[in-house]
């Protein structure tokens, strides 16, 4: 398929698969693509072709990064000689998903420039324990993967843990001051920082057995919805 291609501003688009979506950075010396889809089959090729017509940075100066190693991330993977990750993230992507490539690792608080922009990276453990947000800085943006969103946050299943989770959306709490808008991979396109806090406090009480959830089956797994109002906590069943 062909994901929508929406103009966040001359040098950000975001691709949108509909239920998936995937962003594309340029900098006056190379460009970026946070994530690489999953049911895009030429996202490098999409990408070259909006860099083109932009006049931005392309070919070998296009690299990849992934907010983590789930599939619906990492379909486009392999269009690119490397990408950067957070090495927490290698059993999901190799072992898990049985992919291949070559990690360059990230880590918290390291910045990539593009060339007259800067991108920051922040770790944000609990829906996987590599997940990584991304501060666009000069812009004040924050590309928040899964964890920021007001649809649904899957935290069931091994890799993922409620307790990491809190504590990643208490430390974005303490940089909100340094963003102005969010922009997640799933839900609505762009969302307000004032989210994070009601993520915080919703964890919070879910972990304290004061939040009401209901038995449900996806993809085979019996889990637990939590339906906060302004998002929604896919958790597991209820013992």
């Amino acid at each position: 398929m062909k994901p929508e291609i929406i103009k966040i501003d001359d040098t950000t688009w975001a691709l949108d698969e509909g239920g998936v979506r995937f962003f594309l950075l340029a900098g006056t010396e190379r460009s970026m693509m946070i994530d690489s889809g999953m049911q895009t089959e030429d996202a490098r090729g999409i990408a070259e072709e909006i860099l083109t017509e932009a006049g931005a940075p392309h070919g070998d100066a296009l690299v990849l990064l992934n907010t983590h190693a789930d599939n619906d991330h990492i379909h486009c993977n392999s269009q690119f000689p490397w990408f950067y990750m957070n090495p927490a993230e290698a059993t999901n992507f190799y072992n898990t998903k049985k992919k291949t490539g070559e990690m360059h690792a990230i880590w918290d608080d390291e910045e990539i420039d593009l060339g007259d922009r800067t991108i920051r990276v922040i770790e944000i453990p609990g829906h996987t324990p590599g997940s990584v947000a991304l501060l666009d800085v000069e812009r004040r943006r924050l590309f928040s993967g899964d964890s920021v969103q007001d649809g649904r946050i899957f935290m069931f299943g091994v890799q993922r843990e409620m307790h990491a989770y809190r504590q990643s959306m208490e430390k974005l709490m303490w940089m909100t001051e340094l963003f102005d808008k969010v922009y997640p991979s799933h839900g609505t396109l762009e969302v307000s920082p004032e989210l994070i806090e009601k993520l915080y406090d919703a964890s919070g009480q879910l972990l304290e057995g004061k939040l009401e959830g209901r038995a449900a089956d996806l993809f085979g797994n019996a889990i637990t919805i939590y339906d906060l109002g302004f998002a929604t906590f896919l958790c597991e069943p209820k013992q």
